[in-house]
């Protein structure tokens, strides 16, 4: 179970419940009590680790230079398109 290309059938029980495998759940590193984030992507189910999606997104922006600011940039934009439709 140590690649990622392994599965495990799992039954969905009352009220929604998933109960993820004993073996899943040490290959994945989860203890009781830990939290998941849950999203749909397209038809799939993902579940994460709070700290694994902030070090994704950590990496994902590591090139973008300290000084530039994307936060301005994208109320720049929103702006743009407001000023856009308000002339429509």
């Amino acid at each position: 179970m140590s690649d990622n290309t392994s599965s495990v059938d799992v039954s969905l029980g009352r009220q929604g419940r998933l109960v993820i495998p004993a073996q899943l759940r040490r290959s994945l590193g989860l203890k009781e009590g830990d939290r998941l984030v849950a999203r749909q992507e397209a038809n799939r189910l993902v579940l994460e680790k709070p700290e694994q999606i902030k070090q994704r997104l950590k990496e994902r922006f590591s090139q973008v230079p300290a000084e530039r600011r994307l936060v301005h940039e994208l109320i720049g934009e929103r702006r743009e398109e407001s000023r856009q439709e308000g002339e429509a």
